[in-house]
């Protein structure tokens, strides 16, 4: 969709388990932005950990010793307050995030990486998303983080905590600015073949989607590309730059970017000039 505006559109990677790609989808995204021509800050609030801080420097090395062409994004690592009382730290981390926003501010997009934990600035950055991608193995442990279900015959009981906090988020969003924010469940490590355990994912996930608002789009299979990629800062839309031969997998791999690209429906960004 096309929108025309000088504020920043901003996606959060989030959820509160680790270990579901969230800073490969991260960097994935903000590539194909650049890509097109968008200029894109990132904010990396997993500092400690700091998945998306390593990609973005692995990036960086790896132009400045070969030379190819690899858009990088403007980025800043973001850690978490060491002062003493609650107030004190959760004022510092809010600070943190408004000059981080502020930097920002005249970019096309921000792209946040978040903890797969609980935490005041996770909390944060979740309650400035205009779109919340929550990446999800496909498993019934990942899915505890959503979902609440009875054992005997997987119905629903409750949403989770981490669900309670992201609707908590749109109201603080709505009440800030009247914002509102498009949650999009990432389906991950779908395999290609039917199994029972696929299709009563499928039918948990259909009837939270109704009961808590998010839409699922289908993200990225369990491929070892991802891992050699990362080491070396690049994501698949760099395979002709920096020479990779492709193969299969490879193609594969792009074509599922290709689709979660299209299914997010991030708007495309048109500032007004002069």
């Amino acid at each position: 969709m096309n929108s025309t505006t000088s504020a920043p559109y901003i996606v959060v990677l989030g959820n509160e388990k680790g270990g579901t790609g969230k800073s490969t989808a991260a960097m994935h995204i903000v590539t194909s932005l650049l890509r097109s021509g968008h200029t894109v800050g990132t904010i990396d609030v997993d500092a400690r950990q700091g998945t998306l801080s390593r990609y973005v420097e692995n990036r960086r090395a790896r132009r400045e010793s070969t030379g190819e062409d690899l858009p990088i994004p403007d980025h800043v690592p973001l850690f978490k307050s060491g002062l003493n009382t609650v107030y004190e730290a959760e004022d510092e981390e809010k600070a943190q995030m408004d000059e981080a926003l502020k930097k920002f501010q005249y970019h096309d997009f921000i792209v946040i990486d978040t903890p797969g934990s609980d935490s005041h600035l996770s909390r944060l950055a979740h309650s400035y998303a205009d779109t919340l991608i929550t990446p999800l193995n496909d498993s019934f442990v990942d899915l505890d983080m959503l979902v609440r279900v009875a054992s005997e015959d997987l119905n629903i009981i409750r949403p989770s905590t981490y669900s309670e906090m992201v609707w908590d988020q749109k109201k603080h969003r709505a009440i800030r600015d009247g914002g509102r924010m498009d949650w999009i469940v990432m389906r991950n490590r779908l395999s290609n073949l039917y199994s029972r355990n696929k299709e009563e994912m499928e039918r948990v996930l259909s009837a939270l989607s109704k009961r808590i608002g998010f839409r699922m789009v289908s993200g990225f299979g369990e491929r070892v590309i991802f891992r050699e990629l990362f080491l070396n800062g690049l994501t698949l839309l760099d395979l002709k730059e920096s020479k990779t031969a492709v193969n299969l997998s490879h193609i594969a791999a792009k074509q599922e970017l290709k689709l979660l690209m299209d299914t997010i429906q991030l708007p495309t960004r048109l500032r007004k000039t002069g």
